[in-house]
């Protein structure tokens, strides 16, 4: 699927800033967009980016000098975090993850996103979700 009109893609060719981050920094908000292919875009999506698959994500990570990242779950796979959920778990520990749930995410789901990575839950007051409120366990 073509990318939506005016959406402006990752630059295939950064340069390398000039500061150094100290050691252990942080990327703290990033995100994974498929490859589209393995993990398909939400049909409700408002864009279609280009894809930018977690390999992509590592090698900038390390490119810019950044020892871990936080990926946030892209609005434009909405509640399927499985890209997310991928790229965690294939990061040699070096990512943790925010989620995007709903109402209906069961206990097992939270269970193994906890255990791929995911420490925080994202909400989108203009998605109707259902998901503030809901009682923990």
């Amino acid at each position: 699927m073509a990318m939506s009109a005016g959406y402006i893609p990752f630059h295939p060719n950064p340069s390398k800033p000039r500061y150094k981050p100290p050691a252990g920094a942080v990327d703290a908000h990033c995100h994974v967009f498929g490859p589209e292919a393995k993990f398909p875009y939400a049909p409700e999506r408002k864009y279609t980016p280009c894809d930018a698959p977690k390999e992509k994500l590592f090698a900038l990570r390390d490119f810019l000098g950044f020892s871990k990242n936080v990926i946030v779950q892209a609005s434009c796979h909405s509640k399927d975090n499985r890209a997310m959920v991928d790229a965690l778990e294939t990061s040699d520990d070096r990512a943790r993850g925010v989620a995007f749930v709903g109402a209906e995410v069961t206990d097992a789901e939270l269970k193994a996103m906890d255990r791929a990575g995911v420490r925080g839950v994202r909400f989108w007051s203009t998605i109707p979700c259902g998901c503030i409120g809901r009682a923990s366990p």
